[in-house]
């Protein structure tokens, strides 16, 4: 790999030291960092180097941090007290610190404070904060997270000017915790209203202000060592700024060229950015009138993007929250973690193409589905890193350059995918799905068999479908439905759930069983001279049902709803592997409805649950639907659409059957019955048509019979 040497390679110190001894004989030290994949760290074995050297004013008329010159002025910036975990996951966090505020003399107390009222509630939290000052961010080690495995003091906790309030936030990735208390007050604290209301002002600043210098030779060489070019930085105008006792890198934020903010970048890898200045994106200009945008999540990665080629691409000012939020998306003016967004929109409105190129790791998949939920998924895109090696991905666009090269961040940019929008697929999600259907690799492609030769041809039990099954009364349909769930369970060794209504317990036992052990299950005169189930066979037929049937019964007065039903048929599929569901009948079901909603509208909501879940759960529903009151019937088989209630009965369902049975001796055999397939809806399973059963009065057995179907 290109960028293997890296790992066992050192290089000097980028970022410089001073300090303020005598401007008397001084050096500059650099020390040497290593670099481990794309972190770098301290390197322990430091060189024996002179010490450190006074630099001259940051803008003397021949400035050169590398050698001796005028004393460092104070630098008027505040100082970072955050530091992102070096073993916690990649993200490009920052603490932002205000210029400390000076302290009212009747709240400052030996650097304390006397609201009592706000200690006891920063206590609750479990913060002890007596040696804090109003008006100022503190590092602590945070009481939720500890700090972590290196005991990171990445804790942030602000008490306002007035000692009356306080928030905080820990700045880990894996913590994120934030909170506030609300306004203390105690006997000594001022008026609030004699205090006045104070407006949050943006500052106006620039590169004189901040003390800002170009990058001298050292910092050049870092950022080439991740392969990011010096033509680039001074594009991208990326300077240097003398803090305290080292060089900080400087990111500068502009808008139409003018520095709206600025980032710091130490040693540590720890940053912060300019008190109360706009928030927006880093390399915001690169994206003016820019119709594809590339978004990234920290400011080295905006940088290798144009190594790569690709100017149109800005970074994040802010890194990454640690999780999404389950929280509805908040109003503009009160979207404060990513008010940058609303600052900009002007320029990402434009945008028909917005590639999400975040971190790999969950916070940096965090933010992609942050900022996909504000930008709208319709337009957004999202990047896979390729993989650095046989163990890992690259976590972000300047992993990729240097170990892989800008052709592989061209890549990773053109091969981006759609965000997924829930709901929204293409057929490629599906293609495995297909593809085991076309080879039939997979499942039932054309059905199970119903177990009669004579109905094959016209109806097959395909799992995810509904069957709604009608007949006049007492024309047998549970006793088919009965009949078909056995021969189900003998060829394909299914299991069903059973909401019966009609049935007795005791009844239904008896009527399966005799289909079971094809005898009748009492010695009475329905059973002619039959011999009758023997307690062997019952024993058997006992295992049988319980192995195969799981019961849905409402024990009290009340009638269960069809929600009711589906939720225990789901747990039945989920716990016992059920892969069919009889509700029979409809009309014993609670169908309560609202008083501005009609039945037909109530039908058709509740038999779209019914094919939901259906299909959700690969399960067969036969659902049986008596017929409205037949006027002037003669005989015949009823229509589906005389079913009671709606249309929908047959509009909606996969396979509508009609059971009919000869009542007129004169007309036929009278165990004769008529299976009237009215609709099938999937032309692989099935036709329209009627095939003839003969009933066994003695075991309730359906057989074929020498009468060929019509069509």
């Amino acid at each position: 790999m290109r960028r293997l040497a890296h790992s066992n390679r050192y290089k000097k110190l980028a970022f410089l030291s001073s300090s303020s001894s005598s401007s008397s004989a001084s050096t500059v030290a650099f020390s040497a960092i290593s670099r481990m994949g794309s972190k770098f760290s301290p390197n322990p074995a430091t060189a024996s180097v002179p010490l450190f050297q006074p630099l001259p004013s940051p803008f003397s008329s021949s400035t050169n941090l590398c050698r001796a010159g005028k004393r460092l002025l104070p630098v008027l910036c505040s100082k970072p007290t955050s530091r992102i975990n070096s073993r916690s996951l990649y993200t490009n966090g920052h603490a932002t610190l205000p210029i400390p505020k000076p302290v009212s003399a009747d709240l400052a107390v030996g650097g304390g404070w006397k609201s009592d009222a706000l200690r006891h509630q920063l206590a609750e939290c479990g913060l002890e904060v007596d040696d804090l000052s109003p008006g100022q961010h503190s590092g602590l080690l945070c009481p939720k997270c500890q700090g972590g495995d290196s005991g990171e003091k990445s804790f942030s906790i602000l008490i306002n000017a007035e000692g009356a309030r306080a928030s905080w936030i820990c700045h880990r990735a894996k913590c994120g915790w934030t909170g506030g208390t609300k306004h203390a007050t105690s006997s000594t604290s001022r008026n609030p209203v004699q205090q006045g209301t104070r407006t949050k002002q943006t500052r106006e600043i620039t590169e004189e202000s901040l003390q800002l210098e170009p990058l001298c030779s050292e910092l050049v060489g870092y950022f080439k060592e991740r392969d990011i070019s010096r033509e680039t930085l001074v594009r991208n105008r990326v300077m240097q700024k003398a803090y305290g006792n080292q060089i900080v890198i400087a990111f500068t934020y502009r808008r139409n060229g003018r520095l709206v903010s600025c980032k710091y970048r130490d040693i540590h890898k720890k940053f912060w950015q300019e008190k109360d200045t706009e928030k927006i994106f880093y390399g915001l200009d690169d994206i003016k009138g820019a119709d594809d945008i590339i978004i990234v999540e920290g400011e080295m990665d905006k940088l290798a993007m144009e190594e790569a080629g690709f100017r149109n691409c800005v970074s994040v000012p802010d890194g990454a929250p640690p999780l999404v939020s389950s929280k509805d998306l908040p109003p503009e003016s009160q979207d404060t973690k990513y008010q940058y967004l609303w600052n900009c929109k002007d320029y990402l409105k434009q945008a028909s193409r917005i590639i999400l190129a975040t971190d790999g790791d969950p916070p940096g998949q965090a933010l992609a589905e942050e900022l996909a939920r504000r930008l709208g998924r319709e337009r957004c895109w999202r990047v896979k890193w390729p993989r650095k090696n046989e163990d890992s991905y690259c976590k972000d666009a300047n992993e990729v350059l240097m170990y892989l090269g800008p052709q592989a961040v061209k890549d990773a940019i053109d091969d981006a995918e759609l965000y997924p929008i829930k709901g929204l697929f293409l057929f490629r999600d599906f293609f495995d799905e297909i593809d085991s259907y076309y080879h039939q690799t997979q499942g039932y492609h054309f059905g199970v068999s119903t177990g009669w030769r004579s109905l094959d041809g016209l109806y097959s039990v395909l799992p995810g479908e509904l069957t709604i099954v009608s007949g006049v009364p007492n024309s047998g349909k549970s006793e088919w439905i009965d009949a078909l769930l056995c021969n189900l369970n003998k060829s394909a060794d299914w299991k069903f759930a059973l909401c019966s209504m009609e049935n007795k317990v005791r009844d239904h036992a008896r009527k399966l069983m005799e289909k079971y052990v094809r005898k009748p299950f009492f010695d009475a005169p329905y059973g002619e001279s039959a011999e009758r189930i023997d307690v062997m066979e019952y024993e058997r037929g006992k295992q049988w049902l319980n192995d195969t049937f799981y019961l849905i019964r409402c024990e009290d007065d009340a009638l269960p709803s069809i929600r009711w039903v589906l939720s225990l048929a789901k747990a039945a599929v989920l716990r016992y592997g059920v892969r069919g569901l009889v509700i029979d009948p409809y009309n014993e079901l609670d169908h309560q409805r609202p008083p501005n909603m009609t039945e037909t509208e109530y039908v058709s909501q509740m038999l779209t649950l019914v094919k939901r879940f259906a299909q959700h759960h690969s399960c067969h529903v036969w659902f049986v639907a008596h017929p409205r009151q037949l006027h002037n019937w003669i005989g015949g088989p009823p229509n589906m659409y005389d079913i009671s209630g709606s249309a929908h009965f047959i509009n909606k369902c996969d396979n509508g059957i009609i059971i009919h049975r000869n009542r007129n001796p004169e007309a036929g055999d009278i165990d004769q019955v008529q299976i009237c397939v009215r609709k099938v809806r999937n032309k692989v399973v099935g036709t329209i048509g009627d095939a003839y059963l003969s009933y066994n009065r003695v075991t309730g057995e359906f057989r074929d019979t020498e009468t060929n179907h019509r069509k």
